[in-house]
């Protein structure tokens, strides 16, 4: 592509190179046809989307916070060595109540004795409520296996 030294006032050349040798000059409108990008009403759905996306990580973050202590928590009851169910769960508690679990407690604690130790599992549903009567309803569950 050859430039000539006249240029619109936009800074887009009057004239490009053609098939043939010699130079037509082109309207700066039809070069302005021929952008792209992104319109008003696309910038806006793309906001949109963007915002609903956000909302439910601001919503669900603190549950799925509060899953991760339950299963350090869960970790550290099974690397306890308690000996009795009533052990783990009173043991459970007190790790509950240090790192504020609000949706689980020892009674809920499914204790198992298998080859080599103890397993502790737990299940738990939690529901996030996000706008008017629409929730999400999560099903955390898990397992530990402590000796």
């Amino acid at each position: 592509m050859t430039v000539s030294p006249r240029a619109c006032i936009s800074g887009v050349p009057q004239c490009r190179r053609r098939a043939s040798l010699s130079c037509a000059p082109v309207c700066c409108a039809d070069v302005r046809r021929s952008q792209q990008g992104l319109t008003l009403i696309g910038l806006l759905f793309v906001a949109a989307i963007i915002i609903v996306i956000a909302i439910l990580a601001v919503r669900v973050a603190p549950s799925a916070i509060e899953f991760i202590a339950v299963r350090k928590a869960v970790d550290r009851v099974a690397a306890s060595g308690a000996t009795s169910v009533r052990e783990f769960q009173i043991a459970f508690d007190r790790q509950a109540a240090i790192d504020d679990i609000t949706s689980l407690s020892g009674r809920d604690l499914i204790v198992e004795r298998v080859e080599g130790g103890t397993a502790l599992s737990f299940a738990y549903e939690k529901r996030v409520p996000l706008f008017g009567p629409v929730s999400l309803v999560i099903d955390y569950h898990g397992t530990s296996r402590g000796r």
